[in-house]
């Protein structure tokens, strides 16, 4: 017989967003090794057949919370507008956008706690890489296909050229920020100026118009 509860529960949808809080704030403190879903359930206040309900394995979780972040941030589809006049700045706006992204101090964490423990659980770095870097990269490379077929572009292999293009922004400044290091005070370590220095260099080999 089913007992219902003297207090009623939140919604699904809110108790799902307790858990990635919660489960996110573990992995950044603990690391990835460390936290089981029993403490993320914990954690979150709800129980461990509500946590499984919603994800079957702590790589689905983790996985989850590195995509709703690109999701809600970086990578949403409107982010490749279809139609666009000027392919320089549409691309300096992806690169901005993203970029911007990368260098959360949330986002450099999960990365940090990725790097550190993928070696041990490759199930982690496989998560981390098909929920997120793998994702902008198949959005851009669609976006790069559809501007090439309209003239805006002349990529010949628009996998690689998404992949030349996530490359070009990581510079010094987003190692300092891997690193844990202070900004440093150098224009051309500013968010815009490697975006800039990103498009000049990737439409000189793409671009079909001076950018």
């Amino acid at each position: 017989m089913e007992i219902t509860p003297a207090t009623p529960e939140p919604p699904p949808s809110a108790k799902r967003q307790q858990v990635l809080e919660a489960a996110g704030a573990l992995f950044i403190a603990q690391g990835y090794g460390k936290v089981s879903m029993e403490a993320v359930a914990k954690q979150a206040q709800v129980s461990k057949a509500t946590l499984y309900a919603h994800f079957p394995s702590k790589d689905v979780l983790f996985a989850t919370i590195v995509a709703e972040a690109c999701a809600h941030n970086a990578i949403g589809d409107n982010s490749f507008p279809a139609h666009v006049d000027d392919i320089g700045a549409a691309l300096r706006q992806i690169g901005v956008r993203l970029l911007s992204f990368l260098m959360l101090d949330r986002t450099m964490a999960i990365y940090r706690v990725t790097v550190a423990e993928s070696a041990r659980f490759p199930e982690l770095g496989e998560a981390f890489l098909a929920a997120g870097p793998l994702v902008f990269v198949e959005r851009m490379a669609a976006w790069l296909a559809l501007q090439t077929a309209v003239g805006k572009l002349a990529v010949p292999d628009a996998q690689i050229a998404a992949e030349q293009f996530l490359a070009l922004l990581r510079t010094t400044g987003f190692l300092r920020a891997t690193l844990g290091l202070p900004p440093s005070d150098r224009p051309e370590d500013s968010v815009p100026a490697i975006v800039d220095a990103a498009v000049a260099i990737f439409l000189r080999g793409y671009g079909c118009a001076r950018p």
